[in-house]
């Protein structure tokens, strides 16, 4: 298993052990449920783990985060860690798509109603949330299925539905999010797009608790929503979600 300098893992680990926080602190996962990885080398790869004394994603620690094979093979074998159930999500993304460095699994509860409502993703909102809006505009494909994914078949299939996009709704289950690039920066890349469709599923519910009907903004005003670039929708909206953290979360320090 190839391993990246000392300094790159430890800070990598530390990445995933705060996006857990993330998660919690935003609302995206609740209790102990979620993950989220990012790839080490070709065949390798860091993921929040469980473990007999599980506390849940809010109090993640960086010991949580250990590295592991797309095989699922762990780093060090231990009676107090153990991968999660749905380790396939990530190992077959990663084996799938060798430009994705990050992947996110998350069960925002509005992602879940409006996926077993079945309302379509469609670019609602404007300038409310460009990100979102264009996200939606490009296309959220859906998995159809609520299944654990606990198998590689299954991963596989959701993998399919996903294809080149950059996130993928599991019906009532949740979301899948990736991120690309300089692994740091795809850990928070994925968590900022799993808000994206998390925004959009509260405000498609919103809409839809008024009897409303949904409909997509014009044309021209997409056409007015400009790519606000990575350096704003990403690295901003991290340092914002890093002071989250820091001011909403438990205050429990990182390592333990």
């Amino acid at each position: 298993m190839t391993e990246p300098p000392q300094d790159s893992y430890e800070m990598l680990r530390e990445q995933v052990a705060v996006a857990c926080r993330v998660l919690a602190v935003t609302g995206l996962v609740e209790h102990v449920l979620g993950h989220v990885s990012v790839r080490t080398g070709p065949d390798s790869f860091l993921v929040r783990g469980r473990g007999p004394n599980e506390r849940g994603l809010a109090f993640t620690v960086i010991k949580d985060v250990r590295q592991v094979t797309l095989d699922g093979a762990a780093e060090v074998s231990s009676d107090d860690w153990a991968t999660p159930k749905e380790l396939p999500i990530h190992s077959e993304v990663l084996r799938a798509r060798p430009e994705v460095t990050a992947v996110v699994h998350a069960h925002p509860p509005p992602v879940v109603a409006a996926s077993v409502a079945e309302l379509p993703w469609l670019p609602l909102i404007g300038s409310y949330d460009i990100p979102a809006a264009r996200l939606a505009h490009d296309g959220i494909p859906v998995w159809p299925r609520s299944a654990l994914i606990r198998r590689r078949d299954l991963a596989e299939a959701m993998v399919a539905a996903l294809g080149d996009r950059p996130v993928v709704v599991l019906r009532g289950h949740g979301l899948v999010a990736v991120g690309t690039g300089d692994p740091a920066h795809a850990v928070a890349e994925a968590v900022t797009r799993a808000l994206a469709v998390d925004s959009l599923a509260r405000m498609a519910l919103a809409v839809a608790s008024t009897g409303a009907p949904l409909r997509p903004i014009p044309d021209e005003d997409l056409a007015e929503l400009p790519d606000l670039g990575a350096a704003f929708n990403v690295s901003t909206m991290w340092r914002h979600l890093l002071a989250r953290v820091e001011a909403e979360g438990p205050g429990t320090p990182l390592r333990t």
